[in-house]
């Protein structure tokens, strides 16, 4: 019998969530092929048997937490796809053996017992015609019995008896009294828990809800939040920008650029241009810090914020500044797809440097997004909406206009810097024959 274990994911993931078996119980199995789907932080990974054989034993059930080197499951290797019943009825018989060896030994135990309580009756009887026991305590040979019983010491039983005989009937009183003492504090602190909870619940909610579980990942996503927000000093700045030049070249190179590239020319790759030009132009948004020392990235990985039905992941899109507009286009597309259908890869959501999310895609106007930590920058892009902006000559034009927002940590980024990043990425959307220039 082979065991199967959760096998090393990553540096930093050492647990996850049984998401889904793939097999059940019976099935066969050979080394390599997946078994089960594994809930992690960032992503869903499958588990790959390593051994062929039968399943001969699930040892965690869907939902079950699990850490890496935990053994969640058994292969027979001599088995047989659907399980032998020889193999069944072997496992019974032994069973039953072991239950049989059981009882015989319980039965001995108590014959041995029996004698043990005779003659120690005995030995009581004798001491008590004398008048006297061990603690000089006078007691009939069935009380001495009952006590020794219920485990009671004689020397604190008041005799009813004018001699001052103890009786069993004594001894049954003290016993009685005693778990009745025992019994009473616990259950009047249940019962005020009992009664303490069904208020709460009653205050809580008059009215029917519905529990459900959040999953690792929302877990996990709830906690980066918070702790972003506790760990950095984290501020926002707001500037609008006139969408009109980008939509207009848009309109005008989308046909050809589908055509030549065979994918969209979207507003992203606009953005992302922009940020990796803005970057360049105030580096402490394209940093860290740790411990002491504030680390400066000389390179340039954008992570793309993706909604999905178990959440918000961020993909990233590696060395965004050596790509053109079609390949940051392409690589967006096929990050978010796979983020959908729940196939990226770990290396795919680990180590950016700053963060673009566009809510307005949901219809939003304005947000004050939540720094992806360890980062010190996220862009967050809103709606577009047609509003009257009074022109440089005084004239009133209607224009396409987005809210642009930039969350920032204020520890290494200063507001200035902040205000003057957010500035440059206007101007290059603005005028975004400079992006198409700088390439």
């Amino acid at each position: 019998m082979k065991e199967i274990k959760v096998p090393e994911l990553a540096e930093s993931i050492t647990e996850g969530t049984i998401a889904e078996w793939l097999v059940k119980k019976g099935d066969q199995v050979e080394k390599g092929d997946p078994i089960l789907e594994l809930e992690t932080d960032k992503v869903n990974v499958e588990v790959n048997a390593d051994h062929s054989g039968v399943i001969a034993e699930i040892m965690k059930d869907e939902g079950d937490d699990v850490e890496v080197g935990d053994v969640i499951a058994k292969v027979d290797e001599n088995g047989e796809a659907g399980g032998s019943s020889e193999d069944s009825s072997d496992e019974e018989d032994k069973e039953e053996a072991k239950d049989e060896e059981k009882k015989e030994s319980k039965e001995e135990e108590a014959s041995d017992q029996k004698e043990e309580k005779k003659e120690a009756s005995e030995d009581k009887q004798e001491e008590s015609s004398e008048g006297k026991g061990k603690n000089d305590v006078i007691a009939t040979p069935a009380a001495r019995k009952r006590a020794r019983e219920l485990g009671i010491d004689l020397s604190e039983i008041s005799a009813r008896d004018p001699l001052g005989r103890i009786r069993p009937e004594d001894v049954e009183d003290a016993a009685k009294g005693s778990k009745e003492e025992k019994k009473e504090a616990p259950k009047k602190e249940a019962k005020k828990e009992k009664k303490s909870d069904k208020q709460s619940e009653k205050t809580e909610f008059d009215k029917p809800v519905k529990r459900e579980k959040m999953s690792r990942r929302r877990q996990t996503i709830a906690k980066r939040l918070v702790e972003a927000q506790h760990n950095s000093a984290m501020l926002t700045t707001f500037n609008e920008v006139d969408m009109t030049a980008v939509m207009k070249l848009r309109s005008e190179r989308k046909d050809a650029f589908l055509n030549k590239h065979d994918v969209k020319l979207g507003f992203m790759s606009f953005f992302t241009k922009a940020v990796v030009g803005a970057l360049k132009d105030f580096p402490l948004l394209n940093a860290e810090i740790q411990g002491d020392e504030i680390v400066q990235k000389m390179f340039y990985d954008v992570g793309m914020a993706v909604s999905t039905d178990d959440g918000l992941v961020v993909p990233v899109v590696r060395d965004a500044d050596r790509l053109d507009f079609a390949g940051i286009e392409k690589e967006i597309g096929r990050l978010a797809k796979k983020a959908r259908d729940k196939e990226l890869q770990l290396n795919e959501l680990q180590g950016g440097s700053f963060t673009i999310t566009n809510g307005g895609i949901f219809g939003s106007m304005l947000s004050t997004p939540i720094l992806n930590a360890p980062q010190v920058g996220i862009l967050g892009l809103h709606s577009i909406q047609k509003r009257a902006m009074v022109m440089p000559d005084d004239t009133i034009e209607v224009r396409p206009m987005m809210y642009l927002a930039l969350s920032y940590d204020h520890r290494i980024v200063d507001g200035k810097e902040a205000v003057q990043f957010l500035v440059r990425i206007k101007e290059l959307i603005e005028d975004p024959y400079d992006l198409l220039l700088e390439g």
